[in-house]
């Protein structure tokens, strides 16, 4: 009897270990894979764009750039028709904001976009996804359907006058009240970041 008692108990304590999540590290690894790659021709356009030296010409890093990106997009569609959205507990918090990232830069394909944006939701009302990114993805997907943004992460920067404006937002008397409820700062110091640069 002693016996199954104590078998009992350690099963019982061993429950919690076994019930919880792990992460997919080979998954972590392609995220992170793509998300090097994803970056790579950004930051090059950007050095070229910025005057700064490169080891790449403009036709290249384009070339590259797009390549890059369509890749991306069938393997960021094969993680979704497999895993779902990968959240937290699946990829950990860096490799969900590299996958969000991905899809960010598909703006080729909006429907999947939309489709991402679905999916996280659910991640998001389960704290297993950023709200941050969330907004940053819907007003993504609101512009692009010619629509107005609900959170003003989109903005367009006037070079000449060195000031970023929103592109336009819906209920704009409200954009703070909707930033905040998903963990951003208010519209101006957000702004303020790109007056800045």
């Amino acid at each position: 009897m002693k016996l199954i008692i104590i078998f009992l108990a350690l099963c019982f304590l061993s429950f919690p270990v076994l019930s919880q999540p792990r992460i997919n590290t080979e998954l972590q690894k392609k995220i992170t894979l793509m998300a090097i790659k994803d970056q790579k021709w950004r930051k090059e356009s950007e050095n070229i764009d910025n005057g700064k030296t490169s080891a790449y010409d403009k036709a290249t890093i384009d070339y590259n750039w797009r390549k890059t990106d369509s890749l991306n997009i069938i393997d960021a569609k094969s993680i979704i028709n497999k895993y779902g959205y990968p959240g937290y507990d699946l990829v950990g918090e860096s490799g969900s904001n590299r996958f969000w990232t991905i899809v960010q830069h598909c703006d080729d394909d909006v429907k999947f976009q939309q489709q991402v944006l679905l999916l996280m939701s659910k991640q998001v009302k389960l704290k297993n996804a950023s709200g941050k990114d969330f907004a940053y993805l819907q007003d993504r997907v609101l512009l692009s359907t010619n629509k107005k943004q609900l959170y003003g992460t989109q903005v367009r920067y006037n070079p000449t006058t060195k000031t970023a404006k929103p592109l336009p937002v819906q209920d704009s008397i409200n954009v703070d009240k909707r930033r905040k409820a998903v963990g951003l700062t208010p519209l101006n110091e957000y702004l303020k970041i790109f007056d800045r640069n």
